[in-house]
């Protein structure tokens, strides 16, 4: 089987991120997580993670800087980066995917399972094909 795919977490809210690690873990991902946005960029820098789930609304330095920091690391800037949010407004949708982000879901309209459906589909992890290669 293959390298366990790694997944960031920089979220804020503790059980939302202690549920996200759960579930993904059960998925056959490594997690890792920082609680605001300046260790989240630090954590990026230091873990090299295949994707990152990030919140907008962070302590120390929000999503949208992070956005910006991590696709202005040449050793980062490849790394895809999911948006799980509550705001809802199209701006911030709007900057979010200008920023280069790959997808900007809203917490309350996503269950834990689509979650999971959404980063294996941006990671084009197949579950027929998890076992091959």
């Amino acid at each position: 089987m293959g390298k366990k795919k790694k997944i960031l977490f920089i979220e804020d809210e503790r059980h939302f991120q202690e549920m996200l690690d759960t579930v993904f873990k059960a998925e056959g991902f490594e997690t890792v997580s920082a609680f605001n946005g300046v260790d989240g960029v630090r954590m990026a820098e230091e873990e090299k993670p295949d994707i990152i789930l990030s919140d907008l609304v962070l302590p120390k330095k929000d999503g949208f800087n992070v956005i910006n920091e991590l696709k202005n690391n040449p050793n980062l800037s490849d790394t895809p980066i999911i948006i799980l949010t509550n705001l809802e407004e199209s701006q911030n949708i709007e900057k979010v995917i200008s920023s280069g982000a790959k997808m900007y879901l809203v917490k309350a309209n996503y269950t834990l399972d689509d979650i999971v459906a959404k980063v294996k589909d941006t990671l084009k992890i197949n579950n027929k094909e998890k076992n091959e290669g």
